[in-house]
């Protein structure tokens, strides 16, 4: 049998131009070809191998670092480097937001090929660390073990993990210790439930044998102060399930909702799933401006909650309500941005592909006292037409905040077709954003743009712009 080609490269002294997508680090090889390069900063200068060729580009990874960059920091995580949940703690915050801007901006301008009137700074996150409202973690008894570990000769006979999944391993799970992403009781949550577990002998999930008991443990906490915690069990052990949840309330006696799932499925989704309440709710609260938002097991709520709040205030200010406007939100989730800016408009018409999340719409409207909101549920392309327009009247201002893939081109024509003074489109993708903006170019030019920071530590950046109809 021939053996196959060692296709690796080795280039040397490579310096690090630009952050890429996904936060890996732009070089350039002696061939010419681009160098996608793994876990550096630009302005470190590298020596690397390839470990994947295509027709344009290497990906490589660095072998010895030549000179560091003035732009790096030393990571505060000890899971920094193996854990994929933190790729920028090695650059100083700045830069991230240096780099984040100039992605979105690049994005809008040569996807696009948009002019913008007014571009606003990037605005930064006040927490650079423990700023999720929301982290889910895994359960395995084949942890990822370290080179360290693999290297010694320690016979390792514990092999539990509670964590996250290893980047591009689906069945492999790192055990954290401590994690920077969400803020007390977090990791006491997670650490104490991964000890008692394994100290009764409570089986950790195997997603290749589909074995044990216990497969995920999901954390929500909120700006009031409440927390939940769910798990999910892979079977129902009556005995063994009611140990540890009740040994969770004896631990954290102060947590506000306690639920449990029996998840048999090949996956871990919980959507399709009954959620069975343990104790306390089965909800918690967030505030925003004295708005409160009941937020269930299934709810989506942006997981940084500060930092929503300044997104939303972006939205609100690009929208430029005086309360006479009816105003579309377009892909409206539970409907926050809708109720957060329905005080400032005559009516808010919220559309939404998820029944349970238009049903959480409405329960968040009543409870806030608010009457001036309607919200339906229907897949967006279909149900935003001709016919809903003349039943529910001519929007004058669209928000929109479209998934990562941005909007079906459908819905961009309807909006093409409805005209409204204004539209304020929200995205977490400044890549699609900017191919449907060019796809509106014709009739609208853009007016203002700001990316916000939600994620810190990490590539991810949202983008707010306003658009408005060409004269």
């Amino acid at each position: 049998m021939a053996r196959r080609k060692n296709t690796k490269k080795t280039f040397e002294n490579v310096e690090v131009l630009d952050a890429g997508s996904k936060g890996k680090g732009i070089g350039r090889a002696d061939d010419g070809r681009v160098l996608i390069i793994d876990q550096v900063v630009p302005g470190d200068i590298v020596d690397v191998t390839t470990y994947k060729k295509r027709k344009s580009y290497y990906q490589a990874k660095p072998n010895q670092f030549v000179k560091l960059s003035s732009k790096r920091t030393e990571p505060v995580c000890q899971h920094f480097g193996v854990c994929g949940g933190c790729k920028w703690q090695n650059m100083a915050y700045e830069h991230q937001l240096f780099y984040k801007e100039k992605e979105v901006l690049e994005n809008l301008k040569r996807i696009g090929k948009i002019e913008i009137a007014k571009t606003h700074p990037i605005l930064g996150s006040e927490k650079i660390y423990f700023y999720r409202n929301k982290m889910e973690f895994s359960f395995s008894n084949s942890r990822w073990l370290t080179e360290k570990e693999i290297s010694s000769e320690v016979d390792i006979t514990d092999k539990n993990a509670l964590g996250f999944h290893i980047p591009g391993m689906w069945d492999k799970i790192l055990n954290l210790e401590k994690c920077h992403l969400q803020g007390d009781p977090s990791n006491a949550i997670r650490n104490k439930i991964r000890d008692f577990a394994t100290e009764h002998d409570l089986e950790f999930f195997n997603p290749r044998d589909k074995t044990g008991l216990l497969r995920t443990l999901m954390i929500r906490t909120s700006s009031t102060g409440e927390f939940m915690i769910l798990i999910q069990f892979f079977k129902e052990q009556k005995e063994k399930r009611k140990l540890l949840l009740d040994y969770i309330i004896k631990e954290f006696p102060e947590v506000n909702s306690l639920l449990y799932v029996i998840n048999e499925k090949g996956n871990d989704t919980i959507y399709d799933q009954e959620i069975c309440t343990y104790y306390g709710e089965d909800h918690i609260f967030e505030e925003m401006e004295g708005l409160k938002f009941k937020i269930n097991a299934k709810s989506f709520y942006q997981t940084n909650s500060e930092q929503a709040y300044e997104l939303y205030k972006i939205t609100r200010s690009f929208a430029n309500l005086t309360g006479e406007e009816l105003v579309y939100d377009l892909y409206t989730g539970t409907g926050t941005i809708a109720q957060f800016v329905a005080k400032k408009a005559k009516h808010v018409v919220g559309i939404e592909s998820v029944l349970e999340a238009i049903e959480d719409a409405k329960s968040n409207a009543k409870l806030n006292g608010i009457e001036n909101t309607s919200f339906f549920a229907g897949d967006m392309k279909k149900l935003f037409n001709s016919e809903f327009i003349e039943k529910h009247g001519q929007p004058d201002v669209i928000i929109t905040d479209p998934p990562r893939d941005g909007m079906h081109k459908d819905v961009i024509q309807q909006i093409l077709n409805v005209k409204p003074k204004r539209i304020v489109y929200v995205s977490c993708n400044s890549a699609t954003q900017a191919r449907d903006l060019e796809l509106m170019d014709e009739f609208y030019k853009v007016d203002e743009s700001q990316a916000v920071d939600m994620f810190p530590q990490t590539h991810h950046v949202e983008n707010v712009v306003c658009l408005s109809l060409r004269a």
